[in-house]
C-alpha cells in the first residue's frame, strides 16, 4: 500500500503522498492481480499488508485483495497501520475481513524524537490504538525504531518501558539505518551511532527478554505463541507471492519483483500484462548460502559446519556453539555480519 499522509524523513519505500486519487484504481489492480494468481495457489498461510500505509486505505478496498485469494481459516493476516489512524471502527471492521494481526508504526514514545524522525503522529495516539486492536480481538505488533537525532539511551528507555506497559504480543526493535536519497541520508549530522545503537539494543534485548519474550530474530521478539509467521516465511526461504507496486515475491526459487511505481503497476495490470519488472534465479550453492544466512538471524542459527573450524575459533565469542548448531549469542547480534561473511556452504 504506497499511499502516505506523510513521508518519513528515513524512508526510502515506494510511498508517495500525493496519490491518493489514484486509490481506488490500484485497489482494483491489486483484486485483479491476485484473482490472477489465485488459481496457482493452493492455500494461502500468511497475508501481510505492508506499506506505506495501508491505513490510509478503506478496510472494504484493503481487505477485497486477500478475499480474492485462497486464504486459510487458520491464516495469519495482518495490517500495519499508523496509530491514529486505528479506531474501534477500523479494527473491528479489520477484525470481520479475516484479519488476526496489526503492527503498529510506534517508532518513539518521545516527542522530540518522534519529531527528529518526521513522525507525525503524537505518543498519545498509541495507546487507544492498542485498546481498539484489543477490542477486536486482535494480535499487536509494535515497530519501534533506536538511533534518532538526539534520542539518548534515556529516552530510548523511557519508549521501551511505555512499550511493555501497553502489554503488546510481539514487539520489533529496529536500528535506524541510512537510506540513500532520503532526507536523513543527506543531513549527516542526524546520522546515527553504531555505539550508541548497540547500547540501546542491549537495552530493549535485555528488558523485553526479562518480561518473558522471546527473541527469535535479531531485531524480533514475542510472547510465547505469537511470532509473526509471515516474517518466519521470509527467515526459512518459503515461498510467497507479491501483490502491488513494488513488492517482491520467491517461488520455484526464482525472486521477481513488481513494477515500483503506481501507475506502471496499473497499467499493466488493465492491460492484462504481468506487472512482474524482473526476476532473478539463484544457484544452487547461492541459495543454501543465502538460506544460512538468513538463519543465522534467527534463534535456529546455522549448522555447526557452516563456518569453517578456524573461522569459528574467530568469532567464538558471538557464537553458541554445542558442537551441532551455531546460535547467535545477545554480542553476536550485534556483529551478525562479521559471522555471516564466513558462512560457507557445507561440505
Amino acid at each position: 500500500m504506497p499511499f502516505c499522509r506523510h513521508q518519513c524523513d528515513y524512508c526510502a519505500f515506494a510511498t508517495w503522498t500525493d496519490r491518493d486519487h489514484l486509490i481506488e484504481q490500484y485497489m482494483g489492480a491489486c483484486r485483479a492481480h491476485a484473482e490472477r494468481l489465485a488459481p496457482g495457489l493452493a492455500s494461502v498461510g500468511t497475508v501481510f499488508v505492508g506499506g506505506g500505509t495501508p491505513s490510509r486505505v478503506a478496510p472494504d478496498l484493503l481487505l477485497a485483495v486477500p478475499a480474492a485469494l485462497p486464504v486459510a481459516a487458520d491464516a495469519e493476516v495482518t495490517v500495519e497501520c499508523n496509530p491514529e489512524d486505528l479506531d474501534e471502527a477500523r479494527a473491528h471492521a479489520y477484525a470481520a475481513g479475516g484479519v488476526t494481526r496489526i503492527s503498529l508504526g510506534v517508532q518513539s514514545l518521545v516527542p522530540h524524537v518522534l519529531a527528529a524522525l518526521g513522525r507525525q503522529h503524537p505518543r498519545e495516539a498509541v495507546a487507544p490504538a492498542v485498546a481498539a486492536a484489543r477490542s477486536a480481538g486482535l494480535d499487536v505488533n509494535l515497530d519501534v525504531i533506536y538511533g534518532g537525532a538526539g534520542e539518548s539511551v534515556a529516552d530510548w528507555t523511557t519508549t521501551v518501558e511505555g512499550v511493555l506497559a501497553l502489554e503488546p504480543d510481539h514487539v520489533s526493535a529496529y536500528a535506524l539505518t541510512v537510506e540513500g536519497g532520503t532526507p536523513l541520508a543527506r543531513d549527516r549530522a542526524r546520522h546515527p551511532a553504531d555505539d550508541d545503537q548497540a547500547d540501546k539494543y542491549e537495552v530493549v534485548a535485555r528488558r523485553l527478554e526479562a518480561a518473558g519474550f522471546e527473541w527469535y530474530e535479531i531485531s524480533n521478539w514475542a510472547r510465547p505463541g505469537h511470532r509473526c509467521r509471515h516474517n518466519l516465511l521470509y527467515w526459512s526461504m518459503g515461498e510467497y507471492v507479491a501483490i502491488g507496486c513494488a513488492a517482491h515475491g520467491h517461488r520455484d526459487g526464482v525472486r521477481s519483483w513488481t513494477y515500483p511505481k503506481i501507475e506502471s503497476y496499473v497499467r499493466a495490470v488493465e492491460e492484462g500484462r504481468d506487472p512482474v519488472a524482473g526476476s532473478e534465479r539463484l544457484d544452487p550453492d547461492q541459495r543454501v548460502l543465502e538460506g544460512l544466512q538468513l538463519s543465522l538471524r534467527t534463534e535456529a542459527g546455522v549448522p555447526a559446519a557452516a563456518l569453517a573450524p578456524d573461522d569459528r575459533a574467530v568469532v567464538a565469542d558471538l557464537v553458541e556453539d554445542d558442537g551441532d548448531r551455531l546460535v547467535l549469542t545477545r554480542a553476536g547480534r550485534l556483529l551478525a555480519n562479521e559471522v555471516a561473511m564466513r558462512l560457507r556452504v557445507p561440505l
